[in-house]
């Protein structure tokens, strides 16, 4: 097991442990009871420490891209009645993952679905977001953790510069996991939209199946009780973790994005326990809903809370005009939202 996934298992106990706490949008970990710097400081205190990293580990989940527009899969938003509006009016749910959930009739009338929901994905343009994160991390070494499966990060960096634990929207396994196989989902999704045309149900004999077994394939990714982990899972893990062992003694921070209560176990606590840690590691995590900063690395991090923020970050930016750096958060139920934008004015 690598030192990543091990971090990860050790959370996970924690979380089994405590699960009515953090239900309750809780933690069991002792926090911090300082006051937070003036929201002014902290921007200083961000831009300080983005330049003087050696290396940066961005822990970047659901916040990124729901602040993207990518906002349609617990809600009945305007971007889920754009993608998914057929399926929303004949079947009545709302929210892109109830629609995984839904009691279909027939294993094409899924597969439309499903079809539907992976091509959204798959072909969505690199949202702003994302954009901006690269903009400020332009010139840095470093590494992108998500719990993501929307394949954002993987449509801008080269995949030796992502770990994708929970999963890939690109790829299928098999549903059954009869062996230790991924393969391409891109192409089988092109034919079954084409397929459904304007309908909501494609012809079964598109469904795609393994060829091992024949078994029906489904979508590499955790969430649904099949998740395949086996070799490529592994990939994921021994990338975050040769990446932070080979830079452990460096100026390192690690800088939390988007990250909720859902899945605290892949990024953020672990974040934690590096922080603690590792002697040069900084913390920082920018979080609408939760203001959790661990007593024990009090003086090695920080959380940024307030939204809607615009400020001048002069000289942090090296493009031909002003940079500004905006940060806003939005929440939609569990799920803080967050994003870092840099603009050129």
């Amino acid at each position: 097991m690598s030192m990543y996934e091990n971090l990860v298992m050790q959370t996970q106990m924690n979380y089994s442990r405590y699960c009515g706490t953090y239900a309750a949008g809780k933690t069991p970990v002792r926090l911090s009871d300082r006051e937070p710097l003036p929201y002014e400081k902290q921007i200083e205190k961000l831009i300080e420490k983005i330049k003087e990293a050696d290396c940066i580990v961005v822990g970047g989940a659901s916040g990124l891209s729901s602040a993207g527009g990518g906002d349609f899969y617990y809600e009945d938003t305007p971007s889920f009645r754009r993608y998914f509006g057929k399926f929303a009016e004949k079947y009545g749910f709302q929210g892109a993952f109830a629609g995984m959930g839904y009691p279909y009739k027939t294993r094409g009338e899924f597969w439309a679905y499903l079809a539907t929901f992976l091509h959204t994905t798959q072909t969505a343009p690199i949202r702003e977001p994302y954009l901006d994160l690269d903009a400020i991390l332009q010139g840095k070494d470093f590494f992108i953790l998500t719990t993501n499966q929307d394949t954002q990060f993987v449509k801008i960096y080269p995949e030796e510069k992502v770990a994708q634990i929970q999963g890939d929207h690109r790829f299928f396994q098999c549903s059954r996991q009869c062996c230790d196989r991924t393969w391409d989902a891109i192409k089988p999704v092109e034919k079954m939209i084409e397929a459904m045309g304007d309908g909501t149900s494609i012809p079964e004999e598109l469904i795609p199946r393994c060829p091992v077994c024949g078994e029906e394939a489904f979508p590499w990714v955790r969430g649904y009780g099949n998740f395949l982990q086996g070799r490529k899972y592994d990939e994921q893990y021994q990338k975050i973790s040769k990446y932070i062992m080979n830079n452990k003694e460096k100026k390192i921070l690690f800088l939390e994005l988007g990250v909720g209560r859902m899945t605290p176990m892949f990024i953020q606590e672990p974040f934690w326990n590096l922080t603690l840690n590792l002697p040069d590691a900084y913390y920082i995590a920018v979080n609408a809903q939760y203001d959790f900063l661990p007593k024990d690395i009090e003086e090695k991090g920080m959380v940024m809370r307030k939204f809607n923020i615009f400020r001048p970050a002069t000289g942090l930016f090296s493009r031909r005009r002003t940079a500004f750096l905006k940060i806003r958060f939005r929440t939609t139920g569990p799920l803080a939202r967050c994003f870092v934008q840099q603009r050129n004015r």
